[in-house]
């Protein structure tokens, strides 16, 4: 079955869809997108990832492309032609086509481009062994808190995670804390079972799998600290994990050349990763 995607206005064949060479996306990376999951034909948290896009394009000054209903029923269809069971849904707002010059066109029209991609499982080995990650150090903007599509640091960290056969790596700040992931949150488990993740700020991008699996830290009565730490307190935690719209909850079993906690997938953190497969099972009816 051909994939389709949608670009403005129009659902067009995925190898054909194409956008105009003075896109501001293209040329300025001027803005943002969202990744919400797709978990047996439901869309999960689609309000907080509208809600999260509205606040990033708010902050370029950047319109909504269309009402939020009409960005429901256009990712519905899309859907819906792709039949996507288990996935994600990728959209992408632009200022839109201009002649090239940094300051705002004055008449540019939003640019939206929508697609779909099917997703397997984690593998076994995966999620029996747990993930290894690197630290980098953090040379990203100073409004990371927006969703901007200007990810080169993040595709460098990346990068660099594959070429040490890691999952992921974790950005460090200049004083040695953790800020996050390239395209995850960070967390770890204290000697004494608490949960630490960084405070949200403009450091970080405050993930929407953050916020719910706050939500379910704080209703199953898990003691819970939003606290930057650093990389030392993390090669010497209990347990470590990740958060994402594609990684779930997800083990850390290494930092660097250090075993994280004994070297296997932690318990708190394995009650955390069903306890949000849960939530996702009750997220709603099919779309």
């Amino acid at each position: 079955m051909p994939r389709e995607a949608y670009v403005n206005g129009r659902y067009v064949p995925h190898a054909q869809a194409a956008v105009h060479i003075e896109d501001r996306g293209y040329q300025f990376a001027d803005g943002v997108y969202e990744v919400v999951t797709i978990h047996r034909g439901t869309l999960i948290d689609e309000e907080p990832h509208l809600n999260r896009l509205e606040r990033s394009l708010d902050e370029l000054r950047i319109a909504m492309p269309m009402s939020r209903p009409a960005l429901k029923l256009v990712a519905r269809e899309l859907i819906r032609r792709n039949a996507v069971s288990n996935g994600i849904v990728y959209l992408q707002v632009t200022r839109g086509v201009a002649p090239r010059d940094h300051k705002f066109p004055g008449h540019a029209r939003p640019a939206l481009v929508m697609t779909t991609r099917q997703m397997k499982p984690h593998s076994t080995k995966l999620l029996e062994d747990g993930a290894k990650v690197i630290a980098v150090p953090d040379i990203r903007w100073a409004r990371c808190d927006i969703k901007s599509v200007s990810l080169l640091p993040n595709v460098l960290a990346k990068q660099a995670a594959s070429e040490a056969e890691a999952y992921e790596a974790w950005q460090v700040d200049a004083d040695g804390f953790v800020t996050e992931g390239s395209s995850t949150n960070a967390w770890i488990v204290t000697g004494e079972g608490t949960v630490v993740t960084r405070a949200v700020g403009q450091e970080i991008l405050n993930g929407i799998t953050r916020i719910s699996l706050l939500k379910l830290i704080e209703s199953h009565g898990y003691t819970l600290e939003e606290r930057a730490f650093s990389l030392e307190e993390a090669k010497a935690a209990k347990e470590a994990f990740i958060t994402s719209s594609t990684s779930f909850v997800l083990a850390v079993t290494q930092i660097d050349d250090t075993p994280v906690g004994n070297g296997h997938p932690g318990i708190l953190t394995g009650k955390l990763r069903r306890h949000y497969f849960d939530f996702m099972d009750r997220a709603g009816d099919p779309i």
